[in-house]
């Protein structure tokens, strides 16, 4: 592993467990083993390391959202969004951890909001598709998103924790948020 990726990986830990207040560089050069000169020629501040681990995280996000296909139908493809974000957090419990801490924060660039968004195209996709063929409510689709990323970050929030990534559990979830935008 490099320098670079021992900070990022060093600060994503740190950042996730104690907060982005009580993380100063210092102990993210501590973790990550090495010189504050090093980590301030990668990341000349706190800000654009986290902008940079988020931008990270939606990358590796990006990757689960397989391409929407509009001939297929919308319902397995919205449970196959779902289920597969769930299970990509749950598999990254510290990703989930920062994206809940700073998801919304101000510190998050507008240009990595964007990589974010770029990340879960296939769900705009899918969403516009729904709508024009009427399975889905014509409400705007960043509400609908905001409704949808509710009730997963809820799943995530009462089950990685225990651990209890069980079907019954996750289908209800799934089950109940279709429902909810459904037509």
């Amino acid at each position: 592993m490099n320098k670079k990726d021992s900070i990022l990986l060093a600060a994503l830990h740190l950042l996730s467990t104690r907060g982005v207040h009580d993380t100063p560089m210092s102990a993210v050069a501590k973790v990550a083993g090495t010189g504050m000169g090093t980590i301030y020629n990668y990341f000349p501040t706190k800000d654009i390391l986290i902008n940079e681990i988020y931008t990270y995280i939606k990358q590796q996000e990006a990757a689960v959202f397989i391409p929407f296909v509009a001939d297929q139908p919308i319902k397995p493809q919205f449970e196959f969004y779902f289920q597969s974000i769930i299970t990509f957090f749950n598999d990254n419990i510290v990703y989930f951890q920062f994206m809940e801490q700073l998801q919304a924060s101000p510190i998050i660039t507008e240009e990595s909001k964007q990589t974010g968004i770029t990340a879960i195209q296939p769900v705009y996709e899918l969403i516009a598709k729904g709508q024009k063929d009427g399975f889905i409510k014509d409400i705007e689709t960043g509400e609908l998103l905001q409704f949808i990323g509710g009730a997963i970050l809820s799943f995530l929030r009462n089950y990685t924790s225990a651990n209890q990534l069980e079907k019954p559990i996750v289908s209800n979830y799934i089950n109940m948020s279709w429902d909810a935008i459904k037509v």
